[in-house]
């Protein structure tokens, strides 16, 4: 699926993650869990979240990172009841928020966002990754 994902963003050339790297870090280290949406059996889609910490509200929050439909089940409601899983998984847990990102281009993702009631942010994000991590890192 994460494939999939990428190449639906337009960034395939970006995924450089690893089975073994992923059972690592879900498994071994529980630094995040996944879901999956199930159609008679068969795996359609998942969501992939992590915690954040608000220090504005004193409380973790569940961030989604990715959230993943494949395209022959998208509109039939799919998305919609994962991310509602999730939502209840926040209320069960007691975290503060429920957030995530996406892409500015993606519009038909952030169409059906507003359609269930999430809000907009205006937030832009920033990173260092690779090189840019290094340089920072090394820079005098």
């Amino acid at each position: 699926f994460i494939k999939k994902l990428a190449d639906y963003e337009h960034r395939l050339d970006e995924v450089i993650a690893t089975e073994e790297a992923l059972k690592y870090w879900i498994f071994d280290k529980n630094q995040a869990e996944v879901i999956f949406a199930l159609e008679d059996g068969k795996e359609i889609g998942f969501a992939f979240f992590f915690l954040s910490f608000s220090t504005y509200i004193a409380n973790v929050n569940m961030h989604l990172e990715d959230l993943f439909i494949d395209p022959e089940y998208r509109g039939k409601g799919y998305g919609k009841a994962l991310l509602r899983e999730l939502a209840k998984i926040v209320k069960e847990r007691g975290y503060g928020r429920f957030e995530w990102t996406c892409l500015e281009w993606n519009e038909p993702s952030k169409e059906f966002y507003k359609s269930i009631g999430a809000q907009e942010k205006d937030w832009d994000v920033f990173h260092f990754t690779g090189q840019s991590l290094e340089d920072f890192i090394n820079e005098d």
